[in-house]
This record gives C-alpha cells, structure tokens and sequence, in this order.
C-alpha cells in the first residue's frame, strides 16, 4: 500500500492544490468583477462609492492576494505546459519553488506600487 502521506507533501502535489484553489478563487471573483463593471454602465454613483471603499487597508490587502493568487495560477499554468510540451523531468521541486517565487514576487511588486 502506498504512503499517503509522501504523497501529500510531494511538491508536484503541492503544485496541484495551489492551482487549483488559486483557479477556484479566480472563478469566483469573476461575477463579483462583472457586477462592478455593470455598476459603471447602469449606475456610475454607485460606482465610485465602491471605488472609494477599495480605498480601505483590508480591500487593498486583499486585491494583494488576488493578485498573488492570479500570478500562482499563470505559473503553475507554465508549469503544467512545461512538463507536457517540453518533457521536463518530474522531479517538479525546483519548478514548483520558481512557482511560488514568482507569485509572492508579484504580489510584493504589487504592494509597493498600490
């Protein structure tokens, strides 16, 4: 029987997780994205009282994170076409560590410029 829990540390599977949460949380900022634009079109009072609550600390730290989050889910997408197209090995930690570099440096690039 094979060990679950090396599985579960290996950084290929790591990778994984992250990918797949950092799409799931893409996903559902979409709408939320849309709606805001429609605010523009139907109603754009209502639009820049929004534009003035993403002022606040918190929502700035948290488009930080969709930010990170989309720049993990762009590199983890190299990733996964690097090991399909160019047949990288498998051994995935260096990769996976250049994953997770990229996107805390984007989310750091980010921060300084908000």
């Amino acid at each position: 029987m094979k060990d679950q829990t090396k599985s579960r540390t290996h950084p290929g599977y790591l990778a994984f997780i992250l990918h797949r949460i950092s799409g799931l949380c893409l996903a559902l900022f979409l709408p939320v994205h849309l709606y805001v634009i429609s605010l523009l079109l139907d109603d754009p009072q209502r639009f820049d009282a929004f534009l003035d609550w993403t002022s606040a600390p918190l929502v700035k730290l948290s488009e930080t994170l969709l930010i990170v989050l989309a720049a993990a889910h762009l590199a983890g997408g190299i990733r996964i076409l690097a090991i399909e197209w160019f047949a990288v090995p498998y051994n995935q930690a260096r990769l996976v560590s250049a994953v997770a570099t990229f996107s805390i440096a984007v989310g750091v690039f980010f921060l300084i410029a908000v």
